[in-house]
């Protein structure tokens, strides 16, 4: 029989509890070792927290000091309790528990209800939303679909901070938390759902956490079942616990001290759901004999990341400012971080799109892309920009922007009042697209002027602000154009961001990209108004929104950009500002738009640096029209290198050919026609008409992945073949 072959799926078992140790740190080493009393681990971003608190409990149970039984390991997902249970069976510690708070309290609760209150345990409520939509109509409250969003988010907050109904007003005023609707009618709701929930017999989510506390504090047996039961205590993201789970936490221990807790205040990003880092924070005051261990060596990023991630906090101030680490990075130097200023937001769209091209064919997977973002409304244009470029992505934590749900609704109302403008009065004295646009979504609840505050009704706004913006640029783009026309728009940008996609660029929130990292990171849309966001005004509130920044910049291993938007469509006056929070890190930010050029500090402009439109040369300064010389604003117009009014000396039979050329491939390829070339970059195909490769590549649109696709075809048309039957397979991708 012959030895296995060992496989990096399934790691060889450390054979000795010594040999869990090798390869730790001297850091994570003394995590490991701190087996005894109450231990605090600092860890920074990339520093390999979790393997330090891993092979911590391991190097215990493998030494005999931790029975495995006995450990219980408490984090915040089941994706992070899954992985870390995966860790430990690879290190010989497959017995102990790692659960979330939720389902650790939930197996307590399920074993010592029917001895603690009697009978079966209410059933738990999977969707919180329809009971508190019945609790409103018992209110006799109307709410949308958002507005009940945002309120059963509040009662969540509520539930996580131990606030009762008749309490909650005043707790939003002391909170300084800027509440969706009036406090008190809330809190009058609140206390119907919480009447209804007694009803039927139903318990939520919230209530797993309130109804085991209670249990433990009422019932002294229990309590000490329990702690006989788990005697040592691991908890990961420390600085995310709520004041629940913390009390939670204290009836599990009693007044033992077997406790070992891992954070950093610095990414302490979630503060709306009732999370905060102040039991970190005071974790001394609690234990004045805790070990406390920091670990600051960065695995995960550059020194040039990890430079620019110090400096972020080094403005910092505030509490969690005060206890901030300073990163040591352990990998080699890599690229400066590339500040990118846009003229406007569709050029940074395209601008990312491009360079996220030129890192895929220099070799860095699409699936170790992400572009990060301050709210979920700002995808749109990035999904536009990459099914544009034919970069397969993917959306995490929000739906796609056209599968919302108020932008279908709002799609339908355009598409409806399309057939029948006549007839609504909506349009009664109406007569430009965007006007038109605009009094349309007004029916669907847009205001001219966003709500207060975050949450669901902001979302809901934000999307429909996006449309009305949409509809601004291509009114701007097509003078004349009609609500039918943006109807084919929109139909034909929706066909192209539902097309399925495995392995993709991440398209996320800052908020949803926490936990996770990729080998390069864009971070956009970072201006003064959205980073730090519109409603933050307390000094924490804004401190918040720098460590998301943070977050968002330790996300990256290697390749880190950040750029911003001048205006919003081209055009527009440059108003916006780059976000407060780079001044300083930011090479030259003593000036308002910063340098120019890939400098030694890594500054770039609306994509001139080495990685983007590699093998293209495009006009510096402003681009004038070839016809008449006045300066270009819109995208068509600059596409075209002439004013939309101008004369085109285009070559009719030439376009005619290169429109059923592009039919063909794209029917041969499954995608729709315009990812082959746009109608604009076939009319300036057919305007230039190009006899070589270098003069094709001249013309926008005609990016370095089409030129190597389709470029030997235009060629050939241009010069009077008929392409269209022999160009129309293609194997690529297949």
């Amino acid at each position: 029989m012959t030895a296995a072959t060992h496989s990096p799926l399934f790691p060889r078992v450390p054979e000795t509890a010594d040999a869990v140790l090798d390869g730790l740190d001297p850091e994570q080493r003394e995590v490991a070792l701190a087996l005894h009393g109450p231990v605090c681990v600092l860890a920074g971003a990339g520093t390999g927290k979790t393997r330090a608190i891993t092979h911590r409990i391991a190097y215990g149970v493998r030494a005999g000091v931790l029975p495995p039984a006995s450990v219980l390991a408490v984090t915040f997902t089941n994706r992070a309790a899954g992985e870390m249970r995966g860790r430990l069976r690879q290190l010989g510690a497959g017995g102990v528990q790692a659960r979330t708070f939720h389902s650790a309290a939930l197996r307590q609760l399920q074993f010592f209800w029917p001895k603690a209150i009697g009978g079966p345990l209410p059933r738990l409520l999977e969707r919180k939303a329809p009971l508190v939509a019945d609790a409103a109509a018992r209110c006799r409250l109307r709410l949308d679909r958002n507005e009940l969003r945002d309120v059963t988010a509040e009662i969540e907050w509520a539930k996580v901070t131990q606030t009762v109904p008749a309490d909650y007003p005043a707790a939003v005023v002391r909170s300084g938390r800027e509440a969706p609707r009036d406090p008190a009618e809330t809190g009058q709701l609140y206390a119907m759902y919480e009447r209804l929930k007694g009803e039927r017999s139903v318990i939520d989510f919230e209530d797993v956490l309130l109804l085991t506390v209670g249990i433990l504090q009422d019932r002294h047996d229990i309590a000490e079942q329990i702690r006989r039961q788990y005697q040592h205590f691991v908890v990961d993201e420390y600085q995310d616990v709520s004041p629940l789970q913390q009390r939670l936490l204290e009836l599990w221990l009693g007044e033992r001290d077997s406790l070992c807790v891992v954070g950093d205040a610095s990414q302490t990003i979630y503060s709306f759901t009732g999370a905060t880092p102040d039991h970190l924070l005071d974790f001394r005051v609690r234990h004045p004999h805790a070990t406390v261990v920091k670990l600051v060596r960065d695995y995960r990023s550059t020194p040039q990341v990890v430079h620019l991630a110090n400096g972020l906090l080094n403005q910092a101030r505030g509490r969690a400012a005060d206890h901030r680490l300073e990163l040591v990075s352990q990998r080699e130097r890599g690229p400066e971080p590339v500040y990118t200023e846009y003229a406007d937001e569709p050029a940074e769209a395209e601008g990312t799109a491009r360079r996220v091209r030129d890192l895929i064919a220099a070799g860095v997977p699409a699936g170790e892309i992400a572009v990060l973002y301050r709210i979920n409304a700002q995808s749109e244009v990035y999904e536009q920009a990459l099914a544009d470029a034919g970069i397969p992505y993917q959306l995490r934590g929000a739906e796609r922007f056209f599968e919302r749900q108020e932008v279908k609704a709002a799609i339908a109302a355009l598409r409806g009042s399309a057939r029948f403008t006549a007839n609504n009065p909506l349009l009664d004295d109406v007569e430009d697209l965007p006007s038109q646009v605009r009094a349309l979504l007004s029916g669907q609840g847009w205001t001219s002027e966003p709500p207060a505050g975050s949450g669901a009704v902001r979302d809901r706004w934000e999307s429909l602000a996006a449309l009305a913006r949409l509809a601004d640029d291509f009114a701007a783009a097509h003078p004349g154009a009609t609500l039918s026309d943006l109807i084919a728009e929109l139909d034909e940008r929706t066909a192209a961001q539902h097309a399925p996609t495995v392995q993709g660029v991440t398209l996320a929130s800052l908020h949803a990209a926490k936990g996770l990292e990729w080998d390069a990171v864009f971070l956009v849309g970072l201006t003064d108004g959205m980073l730090p966001i519109t409603y933050a005004k307390t000094d924490e509130q804004i401190e918040e929104e720098r460590r998301l920044l943070y977050v968002g910049v330790t996300r990256a291993r290697v390749h880190l950009t950040l750029s911003w938007a001048l205006s919003r469509s081209p055009g527009g006056r440059p108003s916006r500002v780059p976000s407060r929070f780079l001044k300083g890190p930011r090479p030259g930010s003593g000036s308002r738009a910063g340098g120019h050029g890939a400098s030694a500090g890594g500054i770039e402009r609306g994509g001139t640096g080495p990685l983007a439109g590699a093998g293209r040369r495009r006009p510096r300064g402003p681009v004038r029209c070839r016809v008449c010389g006045a300066t270009l604003t819109e995208a068509g117009a600059m596409k075209l290198l002439r004013c939309e009014d101008c004369p085109s000396d285009m070559d009719e039979g030439l376009y005619e050919r290169l429109h059923a050329w592009r039919e063909e491939r794209a029917r041969a390829l499954g995608q729709p026609a315009y990812c082959v070339f746009t109608e604009k970059t076939l009319m300036a195909i057919a305007e230039r008409v190009p006899a070589t490769r270098g003069e094709l590549a001249m013309i926008a649109g005609v990016v370095a992945r089409k030129l190597d696709r389709f470029g030997a075809d235009v060629l050939a048309i241009c010069a009077g073949e008929d392409r269209r039957e022999e160009g129309v397979t293609d194997t690529e991708g297949t």
